[in-house]
């Protein structure tokens, strides 16, 4: 079966989130370009990321839909009177929120341009019985509601925040997807174990933290961890430290000689491990990694 392509645009509905690919029958578009497109609520102003690029048909995840059209200026003004309608749905959703004492932090109300439905977006530390407060909702908007509760690492990306770094957190800034990050991205680092100092707002673990992971892990090949057992040119040595960045490891044997070795002399040289230091650390916290999914 020979292969299809087909030109395809980038389109975001929401400042850093999902990505969804669309075709287009119109002229040839071009970043920054707003558009109107079917995203999974319903009609909705999206902005043009990247395109127009070549793709191949069966290699994308979901189906190809083709964007409406560009904005126009009547659309403009739609769109303007959306974006202060829901404002005030925001706070009436507030005010419904407070009278029900639900246990809710309402981030964002988003009319579909077709006015078909409003999108509620709150986050919340546990799961939320809202059936009254979508029953009075609808009642009030008279339109179909859709409350969408978030995760924490999503709910600190709408609102914004600092990292640590002292610049805008990388969610709110550039991110689109969150991996997965674990202690063993700490650890391979070298870092210390201070939930304080690796940890985000959001109280999950840096996503910065899998910005070099792929470098360390490179450099770290055939390296033991600090505090392993290793059987080097017939001595038994304890590993003292781990230097990546002079790239040098240093051994204190049995008899108390000090042995400092280059990583690329030590990985050709005769040696075994006898014991990781980090192996029962590992079984250990095998089920319990700590991670940033939501």
């Amino acid at each position: 079966m020979p292969e299809i392509y087909g030109t395809v645009y980038g389109v975001e509905f929401h400042s850093v989130g999902k990505m969804y690919v669309y075709s287009s029958s119109e002229a040839v578009l071009k970043p920054g370009d707003f558009v109107l497109a079917m995203s999974e609520f319903g009609l909705d102003v999206g902005r043009v990321r990247f395109g127009p690029v070549e793709m191949r048909i069966d290699e994308l995840k979901e189906e190809l839909r083709p964007i409406v059209r560009t904005m126009t200026d009547e659309d403009w003004e739609t769109h303007r009177k959306n974006k202060e309608e829901a404002a005030s749905a925001m706070q009436i959703c507030q005010d419904l929120i407070e009278k029900h004492s639900l246990p809710m932090r309402l981030l964002e109300a988003r009319y579909m341009f077709d006015r078909s439905r409003i999108v509620f977006y709150f986050g919340a530390d546990s799961r939320v019985d809202f059936r009254e407060l979508v029953k009075d909702l609808a009642r009030t908007f008279r339109t179909r509601i859709e409350l969408r509760q978030v995760g924490i690492r999503d709910e600190v990306k709408m609102t914004g925040s600092l990292g640590l770094c002292g610049m805008t957190a990388c969610c709110a800034r550039f991110l689109r997807q969150f991996e997965s990050i674990t202690l063993k991205h700490a650890k391979k680092q070298q870092l210390l174990i201070n939930p304080a100092k690796i940890s985000g707002r959001c109280g999950r673990l840096l996503c910065c933290l899998s910005y070099e992971q792929e470098l360390y892990e490179h450099e770290l090949m055939d390296i033991p961890d600090e505090g392993s057992l290793v059987d080097y040119e017939g001595k038994t040595c304890k590993v003292l430290t781990v230097n990546i960045f002079m790239k040098v490891i240093t051994l204190v044997a049995d008899d108390g000689q000090m042995i400092k070795v280059q990583f690329d002399d030590f990985r050709k040289s005769q040696k075994s491990i006898i014991q990781d230091a980090n192996a029962e650390l590992l079984i250990k916290n095998r089920d319990e990694d700590i991670s940033i999914d939501d």
